[in-house]
């Protein structure tokens, strides 16, 4: 089976049958297994077996999942967390130690911001910040310290992308870890282990499930690395539930046809954005004006579901646009078959500072759209509908 594309894996990888011989994997709600005999029980604990234990540990759902993704991402291993949070906090607490240094885009989710801001300098790990638009910045800012370099891409909201192989570079020139967020790409439009990363974080609460049912995290990458990350959760507790696994690993079978969907109709709206009045700044990274445009085609399959433009009439157009939205919904989330629509400024990014704002390419009428599998021209009336409403 190892000749076989990555997706036609992604849909037959299952745990192992049981005596039932289920065609669909059953859900493993158990808290712990039971062993034959003592000694068994003892070689599972010193790992001198390969065995499922407690399923704060590993659990056969949960490994399902982690090996779907590993494979899609041409990775050596995996462990699925909680959360997506989850997933990237225990890449942190795994394999940072005190006087470590993170060099980190600026543009980044909210909560890792929070946690290379305000929770890791409470343990001597320091950070520095780089705009992603500008790859020449970075290798002047790595230090002898530095241990990790953490970057997504493409980035949330502003749509920035970095280039991967000239990270990679620098990353082992410099002997650090290069760690990518890949959530907006998933595995399938985007694979950062082929350009040289060493992990790729994902919250699968988002494409991955794809329908705004379940939380879940997965990190995959170098099986040594990935092996620190597991034994930091198995002590720390960050597991994955059985029932929200065994949800996530049915979704990664539909995950290829639902991505290019996604993205198929994403490039309809971006283009047709492009051609309003009264707006600017249309970031999709297949269309021909995104900035790192070459930069996408190079490391990208395709463009993905989320885009962002910015609204002429700033903070108090952004909210009267939010407020005229009829069919899409507005929600914390994205990543669903249903489109969302956010507005960074007044919600999800609205403690950040002007000058914290501007550095991320965060402007008071900036829009993200996360669109979603409906009929594009659905979309887009709706959009229109809520563009001329809130105009007035």
């Amino acid at each position: 089976m190892s000749d076989q594309k990555p997706q036609t894996r992604a849909v037959r990888i299952q745990a192992e049958v049981t005596q039932h011989r289920e065609h669909s994997v059953p859900i493993f709600a158990t808290s712990s297994f039971v062993f034959d005999d003592s000694e068994e029980m003892r070689a599972a604990f010193a790992g001198d077996i390969d065995r499922n234990i407690y399923s704060r540990f590993t659990n056969p759902n949960v490994a399902e999942l982690s090996e779907k993704i590993a494979h899609l991402e041409g990775a050596e291993a995996g462990h699925s967390t909680a959360t997506g949070m989850a997933a990237v906090f225990s890449t942190f607490g795994a394999l940072l130690s005190s006087g470590d240094h993170i060099l980190a885009c600026r543009s980044l989710f909210g909560s890792t911001h929070t946690i290379l801001t305000k929770i890791l300098p409470r343990w001597g790990i320091s950070h520095t910040y780089i705009d992603a638009l500008n790859p020449d910045a970075w290798p002047e800012a790595v230090q002898d310290n530095t241990k990790l370099i953490f970057v997504e891409t493409p980035t949330n909201p502003a749509v920035d992308l970095v280039d991967l192989e000239r990270l990679s570079a620098l990353a082992k020139e410099s002997g650090a870890i290069l760690a990518v967020d890949n959530c907006f790409a998933t595995p399938v439009l985007q694979r950062p282990i082929d350009y040289g990363a060493h992990l790729s974080i994902h919250s699968a609460t988002k494409f991955i499930d794809g329908q705004g049912r379940v939380m879940g995290g997965v990190v995959v990458g170098d099986a040594d690395l990935v092996k620190e990350i597991f034994d930091f959760c198995r002590a720390t507790g960050p597991a994955l539930s059985p029932f929200n696994a065994w949800v996530l690993s049915k979704s990664v079978e539909t995950l290829a046809l639902r991505m290019e969907k996604h993205s198929e109709n994403a490039l309809v709206i971006a283009k047709w954005l492009e051609r309003q009045s009264g707006l600017s700044a249309v970031r999709y990274p297949f269309l021909p004006s995104h900035p790192q445009y070459e930069v996408a085609k190079r490391q990208m399959s395709g463009g993905g579901a989320v885009l962002a433009f910015t609204l002429d009439g700033g903070l108090a157009q952004g909210k009267r646009f939010l407020d005229a939205i009829e069919m899409c919904s507005m929600t914390a989330n994205l990543g669903d078959t249903r489109t969302i629509v956010s507005h960074p400024s007044s919600t999800t990014h609205a403690k950040l500072s002007e000058e914290e704002s501007q550095a991320v390419r965060i402007t008071p009428g900036l829009v993200r759209i996360s669109v979603g599998l409906e009929d594009p021209s659905d979309i887009i009336a709706d959009v229109e509908q809520a563009l001329e409403r809130s105009r007035d």
